[in-house]
């Protein structure tokens, strides 16, 4: 359960680098409170998306990501950001990314955050 909490305060975490960063990755609301409370529940739907879609979407894109030497895992963290985008819209939260390319550059700042967190974060079960 640790781990679990762990890694979701990682991915808050750096979702809010990204927002701080990026302008078109954007995160309003009324309060920090508020943002704090949007930041961890997309956080939530993040790491929802990262373990159920993921793993599928890179297995069926094996090919390119051989192809490209890895390469073609920054269009797939792209996707999945922008999956995320897509659902914390419907679920009517005040996160929003624009475009492909803010995506891309979004999915690769989360990425070196999320794992600079890991790294600091403890890591018990």
């Amino acid at each position: 359960m640790m781990n679990f909490v762990v890694k979701t305060i990682a991915n808050a975490g750096a979702l809010a680098v990204a927002v701080w960063l990026l302008d078109k990755i954007t995160l309003t609301g009324d309060s920090t409170g508020k943002k704090v409370g949007t930041l961890i529940i997309v956080a939530l739907i993040f790491g929802l998306v990262n373990f159920l879609v993921k793993p599928v979407v890179k297995l069926l894109s094996l090919p390119l990501l051989i192809l490209t030497l890895g390469l073609f895992t920054l269009v797939v963290n792209a996707l999945m950001l922008l999956l995320t985008s897509w659902l914390a819209d419907k679920l009517d939260l005040s996160f929003h990314v624009e475009g492909f390319w803010t995506a891309v550059l979004g999915g690769l700042i989360i990425s070196v955050v999320s794992w600079a967190l890991h790294v600091v974060l403890p890591d018990k079960d």
